[in-house]
Formats: C-alpha cells, structure tokens, sequence
C-alpha cells in the first residue's frame, strides 16, 4: 500500500519563483519545506561578479548542496579554499564552517538544497534588514543568524574579500 505524500505535485515555473532576497546575492526560492512535506528547500542563488555570497558561517541543523548553474563560485569549507565551475556540486555538512562568492567577473548561480527544508526563511528574514537604505544593522543581523541558529564570522569579511578580490557592496 502506497503512503500518500503531502509533498506538492507538479512544475514550479522558473517565473514563479518567490524572490526571498536582492542584490549582490539573490535568493529565488524554487520550493520550500511546505512544498516538500518537510523535505528540502531548494533556492537558486544569484551572484553579483565579484560578490561575496556569505562570511564564513556554521550551520547548527542543515546541509547544503550547491550545484553550480553558471559562472565560478568560490567556496572555503572547514578553511580550505576550492572553485566550484559549472557543474560541479560543493557539500557543506552542517557543523563545517562555510563561506562562498562569486569568484569570476561574470554573474555566477547556483541551485542550492538545504535540508531540512525552513531555512529558506533566514533569506526573507535577511532581505528585511538589508532593504533599509545604509549600511546594515549588524545587532539586526546577529539576531536573524541567533533566530536560525546559524553561527556567523562577521571577521572574515575583510578576509575573504582581500584574499579573492571581492566588492564589498
């Protein structure tokens, strides 16, 4: 006897994506933990040339794959630096301190699965704060990470960006 699923059924339209999040890094969710049962959030990144996607961070509950669509994303993972083409897969277990960017002078993205599903909202989440005109409001930022139990290292901004020669938006 088949079990059945609650999980949606059917095509989910590239122009029906919900835009979670603008800028030097997009975030398109394709479908989320209430589209997949509970399952894997799927989100198509964006980014800028040059742009840093994420600090080094540490997932507490997810795992992520990156499957590289287009363009060279680098990534440093447990602190070795890689370049991801298109293409190539990058696994970042939670628990591994993580950061990635876009490393080449054209636009990258990456089709990232997180599992389990709900982190999808830490983008929505992101792109409230970072919609304010100005610089970010770093408390309102940790406090989004602390909300999703995500450890964030704000000190290898600077880091990443003079080593890969990343714009700092």
């Amino acid at each position: 006897m088949t079990v059945p699923s609650t999980a949606r059924a059917g095509l989910v339209p590239a122009g029906d994506a919900v835009p979670l999040l603008e800028g030097p890094l997009g975030a398109l969710l394709l479908a989320g933990r209430d589209d997949t049962a509970g399952g894997p959030a799927f989100v198509v990144h964006d980014l800028a040339p040059r742009a840093l996607g994420s600090p080094v961070h540490t997932h507490t509950h997810e795992d992520e794959w990156s499957f590289v669509l287009s363009g060279a994303v680098g990534v440093e993972i447990g602190g070795r630096s890689s370049i991801a083409w298109a293409g190539d897969l990058v696994l970042k277990p939670r628990g591994v301190p993580h950061a990635f960017w876009n490393a080449g002078d054209e636009p990258a993205r990456l089709l990232e699965v997180i599992t389990p599903g709900g982190f999808e909202q830490y983008f929505a989440a992101l792109g409230e704060v970072l919609a304010v005109d100005g610089p970010p409001d770093l408390d309102r930022l940790a406090e989004v990470a602390a909300r999703f139990d995500l450890e964030v290292d704000p000190t290898s901004v600077p880091r990443l960006a003079q080593t890969h020669g990343l714009v700092l938006a």
